[in-house]
């Protein structure tokens, strides 16, 4: 902490990249560790299990899958949807600042919000990352 208060504070050592580089340190000395059986992690350096055993994946019934779907129907039927519009238009005038999206978010979900419609809104404006290419697509 001394160091940092050195450095003129934590936004000083942020920009100056000081709390990253303690951070990518930090991690290296734990895999290090790991590494050389100083630190025990069950599963992965000790204990580890010889079998390969299949996890089978959960089947959802269709019922339910069209029962969830009439359900969000039926919710979105029943809602202000005026309403709905101005809390989304907020979200997404407020995501291209660097105002405090979360109260709008909160009262957007309070007024039947979906988090799908929501995200919609935040991709629109900041784009994606898709799959592994770690690349940001954006949607403008």
């Amino acid at each position: 902490m001394q160091k940092i208060d050195v450095m003129g504070g934590a936004v000083s050592a942020i920009e100056q990249g000081f709390i990253q580089e303690q951070i990518a340190s930090s991690s290296y000395k734990y895999q290090q560790a790991i590494e050389r059986n100083e630190k025990i992690i069950v599963g992965v350096n000790k204990y580890i299990s010889q079998e390969n055993t299949v996890t089978p994946l959960m089947k959802l019934d269709e019922a339910v899958e069209k029962n969830q779907i009439e359900r969000l129907k039926a919710f979105k039927l029943n809602r202000n949807q005026p309403l709905v519009a101005e809390k989304l238009a907020i979200i997404q005038e407020k995501s291209a600042t660097t105002e405090n999206l979360m109260p709008f978010v909160i009262d957007a979900v309070e007024h039947h919000c979906t988090l799908g419609e929501i995200a919609n809104v935040l991709r629109g404006v900041w784009g994606s990352i898709r799959g592994n290419e770690s690349k940001v697509e954006s949607r403008k």
